[in-house]
């Protein structure tokens, strides 16, 4: 069987974690990476080329080729989503990545270029938009929905009849309790937990532990 050929979006980490995770779980084969034109330092990336966007049509047309963007949370998810809809502006079917030692429950309900990484626990009657991320080890709850261009980072619990608006960004370890609704471009800070409806742009910030007086080679019993 012939692997589908993909460009991928985005040489930093995110980019570079794509092509493991493309490469190694999926029937792709990545075959270049793709940047605007004013970013790129270098010719190639991973061993493949790197193109200019801009001319991408010209060395990979959207006829023969898939494109994955692998963008991060940036400006509250707003450059990836860019990137996103320019990428389906030209042509392009954009490929969502789901890990195969991911929990997927929901019956196909997820959308184009969602990364859903490993050990996500996705229940039955969730539905998943466009160009979402979920990070490793996360929990969603039956009957939620997450919508478009959201980022959820690892170890978060999203519990069952829950909303997530566009363009929300959720940190690690957060939690969110049953049926509220989070507004359009949130951002959710790490350990933060949620018991209510946050309006559209809402901040939540976890506070940290402060460093005790007292130096660790001091303590008796650990």
């Amino acid at each position: 069987m012939t692997a589908t050929k993909l460009v991928i979006f985005g040489n930093d980490d995110i980019g570079q974690l794509a092509y493991y995770y493309f490469t190694n779980d999926s029937d792709y084969a990545v075959v270049a990476f793709t940047l605007d034109a004013a970013y790129i330092k270098e010719s190639t990336f991973c061993g493949v080329p790197v193109v200019p966007f801009e001319e991408i049509e010209q060395y990979y047309p959207p006829t023969e080729y898939d494109l994955f963007v692998a963008i991060g949370y940036s400006k509250v998810n707003q450059v990836r989503r860019e990137k996103y809809l320019a990428a389906r502006e030209k042509g392009y079917h954009t490929p969502s990545y789901i890990s195969s030692h991911a929990t997927v429950l929901n019956d196909g309900r997820i959308g184009e270029n969602c990364f859903i990484l490993e050990d996500n626990t996705i229940q039955p009657f969730v539905t998943i938009g466009n160009n979402v991320v979920l990070w490793s080890g996360n929990h969603v709850g039956h009957h939620s929905t997450i919508k478009d261009h959201c980022f959820l980072a690892s170890h978060i619990v999203v519990s069952g009849g829950v909303t997530i608006e566009e363009s929300c960004f959720i940190g690690v370890n957060a939690t969110v309790r049953d049926r509220i609704t989070i507004g359009d471009k949130s951002v959710i800070g790490a350990g933060v937990l949620v018991l209510a409806d946050v309006a559209p742009e809402g901040l939540y910030i976890g506070v940290a532990n402060e460093r005790s007086p007292v130096p660790s080679t001091r303590i008796r019993k650990i």
